[in-house]
């Protein structure tokens, strides 16, 4: 299994194979070990996020968000320009061409898994089935307790 996580010590970006039997993540950075909560790792499957206390987990494509925006941006451009110059078949061709460049790229891409809380993502897990898809609902309760938790802060620091 394989984690990128930002380091809750110093921020830095971690990317590095989970050695279960350790029991611990160190922090190439700022040396400073992550304690893997018990229970975590079960016969290779992951129950819970590593790196914060939450069991809010999802799985999702492992392919960055904004080069699928970019490609489709690209698309739409292509096929703008060839639809101005009246060149109709080209502007579908185009269309087509990006439609199945998606569906090739999703059906060659792995499944990643990725906490809500705070964004760990986790490569080569075994039992992704047993962890849903993404759910607004779950994120916008994570976004907006870190919020509150930003906001608390804010007020202490005043006081």
């Amino acid at each position: 299994m394989n984690i990128t996580f930002t380091c809750p010590h110093c921020s830095h970006d971690v990317r590095q194979d989970v050695d279960a039997a350790a029991g611990q993540l160190v922090c190439p950075a700022c040396h400073e070990p992550i304690r893997l909560p018990a229970g975590a790792i079960e016969r290779g499957r992951l129950s819970r996020c590593l790196v914060c206390p939450s069991t809010d987990l999802f799985v999702r494509k492992d392919f960055p968000q904004r080069l699928g925006v970019g490609l489709v941006g690209l698309g739409v451009i292509g096929s703008s320009i060839s639809w101005g110059f009246g060149w109709p078949i080209t502007t579908f061709a185009i269309l087509f061409a990006t439609a199945l460049l998606d569906v090739v790229l999703y059906m060659i891409v792995p499944n990643a898994l990725m906490c809500y809380r705070c964004g760990a993502q986790y490569r080569q897990v075994e039992g992704l089935d047993q962890h849903g898809a993404f759910d607004l609902e779950v994120h916008e309760r994570h976004r907006q307790a870190k919020h509150r938790g930003r906001a608390r802060g804010a007020v202490a620091e005043r006081r």
